[in-house]
């Protein structure tokens, strides 16, 4: 009897890598075992992954030593980082260095690295249409990740580069969804402006992801760009409405506004709105909806997956 391929999920308890060990888990027969890390192993989300049958092991993305354990017999990896942590561009490239580096030394045969688009390379810093951030990035949490693709590279290791899209679970968990207004009207507010702007249910980044290891080695060394639909701030108002069975309208702030909104990242995702958008045709090119779908046969469209989660959605 052949044995598993192991890939290790960093971030498996998280939105991500979740969504992948999942995936893994519901095909048994598959050909690969979830190794699942995390830095909480007695947290209620590794125990249901052990449960289901993955190998629960403790790792730090700023802990090499212990990425070097955790990696070590594994044939694959997928590697995320969570800026939202902790805001810092510099740290969240030290974590991906330092999984690159064990990824090497365990002679991994494929990665996947979930990365985004550098910014800089559309708005450069001199170009002042929005401004510039932690005087070094248009969009810090897109452009670190980008500069961290060459840690891959540099280091030898088989990476597939995976652009992934806009969480559609960022309106239940990020303060993004519809609110009431002063009449009582349900509001959307977003600077989207009239654009075409990719999402995806993270279960569905996961399952593409799995498509991807399904494929082997036809895909490292390639950039694979990922979503469900790709829809207008109108339409997805429309579709909120529908599923909330209320009216939702959509509110059209500018990035400016949104940037002066205060919140904890604020800027950055002004920033990253705008870039978004006014790099629609671009945006949604790299992110083609047959290819997601070849990878991932179950891809969800947006009301599809408001159906399923519509009763998490917050209202207030």
């Amino acid at each position: 009897m052949t044995s598993s391929k192991i890939i290790a999920v960093v971030g498996a308890t998280g939105a991500q890598g979740g969504g992948l060990a999942r995936a893994i888990l519901a095909d048994p027969g598959g050909g690969f075992a979830v190794r699942a890390l995390t830095r909480h192993v007695g947290s209620d989300k590794a125990r249901a992954l052990a449960a289901a049958g993955a190998e629960v092991v403790s790792a730090d993305l700023d802990d090499e030593a212990s990425l070097r354990a955790a990696f070590e017999g594994a044939h694959g990896a997928y590697l995320v980082t969570n800026f939202w942590e902790h805001f810092s561009p510099d740290r969240e490239k030290a974590q991906a260095a330092a999984m690159a580096r064990a990824a090497k030394a365990a002679g991994m045969q494929h990665a996947i690295w979930s990365t985004l688009e550098d910014s800089r390379r559309f708005v450069p810093l001199s170009d002042p249409r929005m401004p510039t951030l932690m005087g070094r990035y248009k969009v810090p949490h897109f452009d670190a990740k980008a500069e961290a693709d060459a840690y891959f590279v540099d280091a030898g290791v088989p990476t597939t580069f995976l652009l992934t899209s806009f969480y559609w679970e960022n309106l239940i968990h990020f303060g993004m969804g519809p609110k009431p207004g002063p009449d009582g009207t349900l509001l959307w507010t977003m600077p989207l402006g009239a654009a075409k702007f990719p999402g995806i249910g993270v279960e569905d980044i996961g399952r593409c992801a799995y498509g991807v290891f399904k494929r082997g080695t036809e895909l490292t060394g390639q950039y694979v760009g990922i979503a469900g639909e790709h829809l207008t701030g109108e339409e997805m108002a429309a579709a909120l409405g529908q599923a909330l069975g209320q009216p939702v309208r959509y509110d059209a702030v500018t990035p400016a506004q949104y940037r002066s909104f205060g919140f904890p990242g604020a800027e950055d995702l002004g920033n990253m709105f705008q870039f978004n958008t006014e790099f629609a045709d671009e945006f949604c090119r790299a992110r083609d909806l047959n290819a997601s779908r070849a990878l991932n046969p179950a891809l969800q469209t947006f009301r599809q997956w408001l159906d399923a989660n519509k009763a998490k959605l917050p209202q207030t």
